[in-house]
């Protein structure tokens, strides 16, 4: 099967199919897990998925691992990622929020440790919150409905996005916790993937070479290719890529620089080598990427 052929899950493609309330092409909120028009056939995302499950069950596969969601479970799916066997059971009921990775760049732009903690909640797409989390987590879902329906605000979108922000970051507190007792228990191979995104998330601006990370972490390039994709589903490049892809598109959408000058600080060797490499990944050129 090639993947990259694979009909997308996208904000554009469920408004199409639900009249709830959203933001545009920015996000889409959801009053209930099972309104969320998932396939039940392989489908690649192209947004960022977020749901907090309040009572049943949600069952998928998410890179051909099965997942299992359960009461007072957040369950994250990110862009790139294949979804497929999603079914929810006759009592399950929760909370859901979809929003483009274009608006989840801006929100973490600058915030690279919560860059960090989502990475890691792409090899834990599933956690439990405590109850008190839980409390919060449906207090901030209330408030951005209660935002997203105050279409006359001149504000919205900024509102929203702060909103979203201050949530993604008690999230992302959860998730550290989470982490933090992982790391007691952690595999070899585990380890070596949490200090390769560390290595990477510092340098993927002038280092793209998976050998350089390799020599870094004392490892063949083979080894660490192996162990990134066994822990992962993602080999070492892909990893390079989504960093690099993500930095772009905050400073194309979010900063004046001038193509040359993103070049220059991304240490691409020209803007002709870095337009394809951004068209390659994103479908688009800079520029038009920019216009858009």
């Amino acid at each position: 099967m090639d993947l990259q052929s694979l009909n997308v899950v996208s904000i554009e493609s469920i408004k199409k199919v639900y009249d709830g309330s959203f933001i545009g092409d920015s996000i889409i909120l959801f009053d209930e897990i099972a309104d969320v028009p998932m396939p039940k056939e392989p489908r690649r995302m192209n947004c960022l998925l977020l749901a907090l499950c309040l009572k049943g069950e949600v069952s998928y596969s998410l890179d051909t691992v099965g997942v299992t969601v359960h009461p007072n479970d957040i369950m994250l799916m990110h862009e790139g990622q294949i979804t497929d066997h999603y079914h929810t059971s006759p009592d399950c009921s929760g909370i859901a929020i979809v929003i483009s990775y274009e608006f989840f760049s801006e929100i973490i732009q600058g915030v690279h440790e919560l860059a960090s903690l989502f990475i890691f909640s792409r090899t834990h797409p599933v956690f439990t919150l405590t109850p008190k989390e839980v409390v919060t987590i449906l207090d901030y879902f209330n408030a951005l409905k209660q935002k997203v329906e105050q279409r006359d605000h001149h504000f919205l979108k900024d509102t929203v996005r702060s909103l979203v922000m201050t949530m993604i970051y008690d999230i992302s507190n959860a998730i550290y916790r989470i982490q933090g007792l992982n790391d007691k228990k952690q595999t070899r191979a585990e380890s070596i993937f949490a200090s390769f995104i560390k290595l990477v998330e510092k340098h993927f601006r002038k280092e793209r070479r998976v050998g350089w990370y390799a020599d870094q972490l004392g490892l063949s390039a083979k080894y660490l290719a192996e162990t990134v994709k066994m822990v992962s589903h993602q080999t070492p490049n892909g990893w390079i890529d989504y960093y690099v892809t993500l930095e772009l598109r905050v400073l194309l959408r979010n900063t004046d620089k001038s193509i040359k000058e993103i070049t220059n600080q991304m240490h691409f060797p020209n803007q002709s080598f870095l337009g394809k490499y951004f068209k390659e990944h994103v479908g688009v050129s800079p520029s038009k990427y920019r216009r858009s």
